[in-house]
């Protein structure tokens, strides 16, 4: 194994830090958007009550915050190594849900948390280096190969069907609509997060990146992605179970993050077979963590229901909400 460089300890520093927030994020904006569907519109019906909730702006100043950490923590580290650290979200939203939102969480659920660490420690000490990248050219070069224009175009065509096709249709019964248009659009995301910081830490250096149209063209990219992801996400939380959307959503965003990662930087590329194992093993393991905090998502409550009511909890599907009549202060969302 080798030693941590000094600039993957700066980037794991920062993307710890940026978990804390984010996972906090989860569940502030979550009180807010139960807040503004008592009064109005919920935001999964396309009302934007929300928007004067107090509550719902403290959660979105902690998540940027939170993405002010990462997004430093991207100028530092390679993806493949911050962006698996967001399984430390996971935990922080998954145990505040239990107190503050009464989201219960299981015996099994608090295992899969620590899975979820196991396996983010196993990445961390595994990870590549960060490239020696010298001008913000220099990643757009790497954004204009062939491979990744064909991945971002599968990207786009995908995200489009989502939200005009299947969002309408089926998004508010089936989680994986909204969480899907959030991961893919992610992906793209992170790739031009990584371009803009790269850009500004070499321009703190001396180098001013800025007078090239290529930073400019990231910064636009990033802000169209980041726009469509809090849309679909507020939608995501005010429809399903926070303890479940954090998992699902950290699942497949960091599957297609490291997917685009590895086209684009080629991350893998100066590793070993037996380090890559290691930090696909890392990787399973955390899936493993996310999984069970999936399938013990109402095993908390079961003790509860049983000892208030005749009717036993159901066993439900992954990404199916049942779409039964709810109040819009219920304390969690039902999940089919």
């Amino acid at each position: 194994m080798e030693e941590m460089s000094p600039d993957n300890i700066h980037g794991v520093i920062l993307a710890v830090s940026s978990s804390i927030f984010i996972g906090s994020s989860f569940i502030i904006k979550k009180k807010g958007l139960k807040k503004a569907g008592v009064s109005g519109a919920r935001a999964g019906e396309g009302g934007y009550g929300y928007l004067y909730e107090p509550w719902w702006w403290a959660g979105m100043i902690t998540m940027i915050v939170g993405e002010i950490a990462n997004f430093a923590a991207y100028a530092f580290a390679p993806a493949i190594l911050v962006t698996p650290l967001g399984a430390l979200s996971i935990i922080f939203s998954a145990v505040l849900a239990h107190f503050i939102l009464e989201e219960k969480l299981h015996m099994f659920g608090i295992l899969g948390c620590v899975l979820c660490v196991v396996g983010s420690t196993t990445i961390v000490l595994h990870a590549p280096h960060e490239q020696n990248i010298e001008s913000v050219k220099q990643v757009w070069h790497l954004a204009t190969e062939p491979g990744f224009l064909a991945y971002s175009a599968v990207v786009l065509v995908v995200v489009l069907a989502l939200i005009f096709y299947y969002e309408p249709r089926y998004g508010k019964t089936h989680m994986i609509v909204y969480v899907g248009i959030c991961s893919l659009m992610g992906s793209l995301t992170v790739m031009s997060v990584k371009a803009v910081a790269i850009a500004i830490k070499l321009t703190f250096s001396g180098m001013n990146q800025f007078k090239y149209f290529h930073a400019w063209i990231f910064i636009i990219v990033v802000t169209i992605c980041c726009i469509l992801q809090i849309n679909y996400l507020n939608k995501a939380l005010d429809n399903f179970n926070t303890a479940v959307i954090s998992p699902v959503y950290y699942v497949m965003f960091t599957t297609f993050t490291i997917l685009a990662s590895m086209i684009m930087f080629k991350d893998w590329a100066s590793q070993s077979g037996l380090q890559i194992a290691t930090e696909l093993c890392g990787f399973v393991t955390i899936l493993s963590g996310t999984f069970l905090l999936h399938k013990t998502k109402d095993m908390g409550n079961s003790t509860s229901i049983r000892g208030s009511t005749s009717h036993s909890p159901r066993d439900t599907p992954v990404f199916v909400n049942s779409g039964s009549s709810r109040s819009s202060n219920s304390t969690r969302p039902s999940i089919l």
